[in-house]
């Protein structure tokens, strides 16, 4: 017992040398980020004022390691983010918010079911937009060198919207990797698409107006069609040659026109023949991800839509999850 003892006082003053120290870096790299953010028009007082009290988050590390899209199969992830539960949710939403709702698809032309969806997936509608300190998280990870210099430009981002009073540096409250609001955006895309709905002379992303309205705006501009579809459970021939295969959301390679691939999928009179010339890819989601999965099963073909949602969100099960709730809210809204 004592050798455990002996052991286990050795294993937690490790521990407590390791973070002390990790901090100690952080603190420097702060000292260092700060003449960056200087030579990008960031005023030393709102540095000061903003950055100052920022702190080392180590769980926000542990969430970047260990995120859902990376380890649950296809299946859990999507039943998981449209369950019924989140259906009726979504239509009591729909319902307090009908004029807003119907108000953001008439001016951006985009579904209101695709904007619940999104709304449902991301935040639940509005009820959990994350606790993190956003100012602490791009931190972080701006510091962590695994995406660094994507999180260093998206905490420019912030820090320029806080100097411009676009953004009001207290409410930054949201997700461990730097989303704000209800539709969790990250800092680039708040800078590019988020608009004041409601003409109140401030944007606030945690307002159904300015967000659901900007949520609209952003879709339009990345150039999602209303009316198009997203993707299609299909059944692989054995024979189809795995270079056809997508495993991976970073870039979608081998787009044909659906007609090109319909020798390889077995269940094609399941398809609308409508769809024929419509360019699109073919995606195995859990390939390189679980263990022992199925070469082609699960496999899907998606349509253009789909990746204007992967801009959204570079993960093919959160694509295929929103384009799930979509079709259920479709459903419940004819």
């Amino acid at each position: 017992m004592k050798i455990i003892k002996y052991l286990l006082i050795i294993l937690f003053t490790s521990n407590i040398n390791v973070y002390a120290d990790i901090n100690i870096e952080f603190e420097n790299w702060k000292k260092s980020f700060k003449k960056i953010a200087l030579k990008n028009n960031i005023s030393e007082k709102t540095f000061d004022k903003v950055m100052s009290k920022t702190k080392f988050l180590p769980n926000v590390i542990k969430y970047d390691r260990f995120q859902p899209e990376f380890y649950e199969d296809t299946k859990t992830y999507i039943s998981k983010r449209t369950s019924e539960k989140k259906v009726s949710k979504g239509l009591t939403f729909y319902k307090q918010n009908s004029n807003l709702v119907k108000s953001v698809e008439k001016k951006f032309n985009i579904e209101q079911e695709l904007l619940l969806a999104l709304m449902g997936i991301e935040t639940n509608f509005g009820t959990y937009v994350g606790k993190m300190d956003i100012l602490s998280s791009l931190a972080t990870l701006s510091f962590d060198q695994r995406r660094s210099k994507f999180f260093t430009n998206e905490l420019l981002i912030l820090l320029k919207l806080i100097e411009k009073q676009q953004i009001n540096y207290e409410t930054l409250f949201g997700s461990w990797a730097g989303a704000f609001g209800f539709f969790q955006f990250m800092p680039s895309t708040m800078k590019n698409y988020a608009i004041d709905y409601d003409n109140n002379g401030s944007i606030n992303l945690k307002n159904n107006k300015d967000a659901y309205a900007s949520a609209g705006n952003y879709l339009n501009q990345i150039g999602w069609k209303a009316g198009q579809p997203c993707f299609l459970r299909v059944n692989l021939s054995k024979d189809i040659p795995r270079e056809y295969l997508n495993v991976s959301a970073k870039k979608l390679h081998n787009k044909q026109k659906l007609k090109s691939y319909v020798k390889f999928i077995k269940n094609i009179n399941e398809i609308d023949n409508k769809y024929q010339n419509l360019q699109v890819a073919i995606i195995t989601p859990d390939k390189d991800i679980i263990p022992d999965a199925d070469t082609l099963n699960p496999a899907f073909i998606v349509f253009d839509n789909y990746e204007i949602i992967l801009q959204w969100n570079r993960s093919l099960r959160f694509a295929l999850a929103v384009c799930t709730l979509k079709d259920k809210f479709k459903n419940e809204l004819q």
